[in-house]
């Protein structure tokens, strides 16, 4: 007897817990459906997504982060999906990115452009005059790039540069071999690493040389200048313009009447800039920033 009474013990707890179970799973299915509900109506309920490609450069986070806020304040669900330039690109082409604020033309991307254009548009530019080269801090007595290999010594041999996908790193190359700079090295890497570089240099009053561009807010922290190029490896001037898949304009043409509009100056983009560089979150510096010029924002998207 003693034996039943045990066994019945046994299958009343296996029920018990067997519906305790039951249970559980139903209540974890309502709440996964509910969730996935919510899910779905905020998605829903956005005006549609918008995947913004973005580059490591101070001024493209900047920007991309500015108009991330922008589109997320009239309702669009907005995407920063940060790659090297060449995946960006080829993203760009496939439609899986749907525009990027940072095509440095007609020169540094030029390769880049010509490569995807039939599938891209160009909304044109929003920074005029927008210049890359080879930058050393004012201390230093050279001026040109034609002095660099005379001084091999006082740079250790080295450019310190970016990522090797980058345009600029492409002209950097040029000029080495424009100049006859056989005892230099350009130093890959990324933005970051070549700014701590010259951080470290530049507080120590040693010489050093960088793959530098403007805009940008390194300038504004530090007494710098651009080596004068005669032989033009790193082109004129250029522009900074905004470029997205052809399909894109054609499903968002709002959007990219807005963005044909976008403007800044070396003021408004360094003051950007510096928000983040102190530290401040992108996003949070982009709201700021958008607060403190609101009447400049108003050209762009009323």
């Amino acid at each position: 007897m003693i034996h039943c009474k045990l066994s019945w013990k046994k299958i009343i707890t296996v029920i018990v817990v067997f519906i305790s179970i039951i249970t559980i799973v139903g209540c974890s299915n309502n709440t996964n459906q509910a969730t996935n509900n919510n899910s779905q109506t905020n998605i829903g309920d956005s005006k549609g997504i918008i995947n913004i490609g973005e580059v490591t450069w101070a001024e493209d986070v900047a920007v991309s982060n500015l108009w991330k806020v922008l589109l997320e304040d009239q309702g669009y669900n907005v995407k920063l999906t940060q790659l090297d330039l060449a995946p960006l690109y080829v993203g760009l082409n496939k439609g899986d990115i749907n525009i990027f604020f940072d095509a440095w033309l007609p020169t540094t991307q030029q390769a880049y452009w010509s490569q995807y254009q039939s599938n891209l548009d160009d909304y044109g530019s929003w920074y005029e005059e927008a210049k890359i080269g080879i930058v050393v801090p004012k201390y230093v007595d050279i001026n040109s790039i034609v002095d660099l290999e005379a001084n091999k010594d006082k740079f250790s041999g080295k450019i310190i540069g970016i990522d090797p996908g980058a345009g600029i790193m492409k002209a950097a190359g040029m000029a080495c071999s424009d100049y006859s700079l056989d005892d230099f090295k350009i130093i890959q890497g990324s933005e970051a690493a070549m700014i701590s570089s010259l951080e470290k240099a530049y507080n120590n009053g040693e010489w050093i040389a960088i793959t530098g561009w403007s805009p940008h807010w390194i300038f504004a922290k530090y007494d710098l200048k651009f080596l004068d190029d005669p032989k033009n490896s790193f082109g004129n001037s250029e522009k900074l313009h905004m470029i997205g898949n052809k399909d894109f304009a054609a499903q968002y043409p709002e959007i990219t009447e807005r963005i044909k509009r976008f403007k800044m100056t070396d003021k408004q983009i360094g003051s950007l800039e510096e928000l983040i560089t102190n530290g401040m979150d992108p996003q949070d510096a982009a709201k700021k920033w958008i607060s403190d010029n609101q009447d400049v924002v108003n050209t762009w998207i009323e």
